[in-house]
């Protein structure tokens, strides 16, 4: 990245408020302003307050976009899909366990890592934590470098190797970039964890700028093991992984980056964090998810792919992510359908499949109406026929996908197109969501399209063309059933896809 004195300053300006901000909203996620300092050491955590004796079972007609009733941590119990951020889900027979960053919506939470588990991606229960505090080797780093650790984990990873379970945390401080990673294992999903080394760690000064937070691993059809992570200043680094044990392959490698943001006016155009590598099989490709934009507002998802784990990443232009300029496609952003406040801050993407190889994207969503709350939102990930994964408009809620013809196609419809605005910085600068709000399509039963018999439309299952100017634009959209939340319609039909230039397009039918 850019590297002169005037840069370095408004960097670190932007950094001084993403740090004291997250540390916030990753404790206590509440409108009003904490205040004092953090303690020299980690605190045992108080007894847990007893758990009612049966938990609120949630269902797609109970889940709300607020939940005041619920917020605290004396509800913990029945906290369900809310309070998550930041989650990585994993399958284990027939159960979804997900584990995300230390929040809570209007309360002080302690420090652990949030475990739930589902059979069916919608109710959520509540597991507990995977750590009874701050794991000791990661807070007795940043204590060594003279930092004080922030009482909450972030961004954890989990995966299965073997017969063991291998779970990666996030540990920062009030200190820039005085962050580490380090590894816990266990013989079950839900604990209890045993904290075994640090896999990377990172400090203010350097010529490297990494920030130690926001793990990924990927394994290669010939068992390699690729760690990726990264937040801010110098962008996303990877490294090679020993994978028996699942630390660095060489101690105290920190690794090369292999993406970065761009710049506007000698100002970078905003965060680049939380990584999330796959490896598709199908597409015999590496795909790398990214969040982009301050967390709580402009948070949104690009992707990157590669025929290596070590890249380089390509965007949907051809163009190596590793480089001064922002990447397309841009598949999710904040976004807002007719009649609802919009969903804001939904990046920060973990990606996973089930056993029939539909693969899915977990991530926050924060409600227009209130951005500090906080609710899990899983989404069915889609392929185009070029190979780019695509985004489903609404929640994953198990609808039947029953035969779609032509002329159930025909209708009004909420259309998003997802455009973008640079905003460049941080938290200061990005205080709006910046949303892609819908505008109506109508497909037309003689296969125009509005009120313009030149933009037609033709449909070959499970793909509509949208064609528009004569192909100035042409819109290949995935064609399947969903709920359409904001309506508590129980079974409409959604599209998602690209366009021509790689714009991401979204549309749920209305009648």
């Amino acid at each position: 990245m850019k590297r002169n004195d005037e840069n370095t300053s408004l960097l670190r300006k932007g950094l001084l408020v993403f740090w004291c901000a997250l540390a916030i909203s990753c404790s206590s996620d509440s409108p009003v302003e904490e205040t004092g300092g953090e303690p020299e050491t980690p605190t045992t955590p108080e007894e847990e307050p007893e758990e009612p004796v049966a938990a609120k079972v949630y269902t797609v007609d109970n889940i709300t976009d607020t939940y005041y009733d619920v917020a605290g941590v004396e509800n913990v119990a029945n906290w369900g899909p809310y309070n998550v951020h930041d989650p990585s889900v994993i399958k284990v027979g027939n159960t979804y366990y997900c584990y995300n960053t230390d929040v809570s919506f209007g309360s002080d939470v302690r420090p652990g890592i949030q475990i739930r588990k589902s059979e069916d991606l919608i109710n959520w229960e509540w597991i507990g934590w995977a750590f009874n505090g701050l794991p000791a080797k990661g807070a007795a780093y940043i204590r060594s470098k003279g930092g004080t650790p922030f009482q909450a984990l972030w961004a954890p990873y989990v995966m299965k190797v073997g017969d063991e379970y291998r779970l990666y945390y996030s540990l920062s401080s009030s200190t820039g970039r005085l962050s580490t990673m380090g590894l816990a294992t266990s013989d079950s999903p839900e604990g209890p964890w045993v904290e075994k080394d640090l896999v990377v760690s990172s400090e203010p000064g350097g010529p490297v700028q990494t920030n130690a937070i926001d793990p990924s691993v990927v394994v290669t059809p010939a068992g390699e093991h690729w760690f990726y992570y990264g937040s801010a200043y110098d962008g996303i680094y990877k490294l090679k992984l020993n994978p028996q044990t699942g630390l660095a392959a060489s101690p105290g490698d920190t690794g090369s980056r292999v993406a970065q943001r761009g710049f506007t006016n000698g100002i970078v155009n905003g965060n680049i964090e939380g990584p999330e590598v796959i490896y598709n099989e199908d597409q015999n490709k590496y795909y790398m998810f990214i969040a982009y934009d301050w967390l709580q507002t402009k948070y949104n998802v690009r992707v990157g792919r590669s025929d290596t784990p070590d890249g380089p990443f390509y965007d949907y232009n051809g163009l190596d992510i590793n480089t001064e300029e922002d990447n397309g496609p841009m598949i999710l952003a904040p976004y807002r359908f007719d009649e609802h406040s919009g969903w804001q801050g939904v990046s920060h993407p973990g990606v996973f499949k089930d056993d029939s190889g539909q693969y899915y994207m977990a991530h926050q969503g924060r409600p227009g109406e209130n951005s500090f709350f906080m609710v899990l939102h899983v989404r069915k990930i889609h392929w185009t026929e070029d190979g780019w994964p695509i985004i489903s408009p609404e929640r994953f809620a198990d609808v039947a996908q029953t035969t779609i013809t032509d002329t159930d196609l025909v209708g009004n419809y909420e259309q998003i197109i997802f455009g973008y605005t640079v905003t460049p910085g941080y938290a200061d600068e990005q205080r709006y969501p910046d949303f892609q709000n819908s505008i109506d399509l109508t497909l037309n039963a003689d296969g125009s399209i509005n009120t313009n018999a030149n933009d037609v439309w033709s449909y070959d299952a499970p793909w509509l063309t949208l064609n528009f100017g004569d192909g100035t634009f042409v819109d290949k959209l995935y064609v399947e059933r969903g709920r359409d939340w904001e309506n508590e319609v129980e079974s409409t039909i959604l599209l998602s896809g690209l366009n021509n230039e790689g714009t991401a397009i979204w549309g749920k039918k209305i009648n």
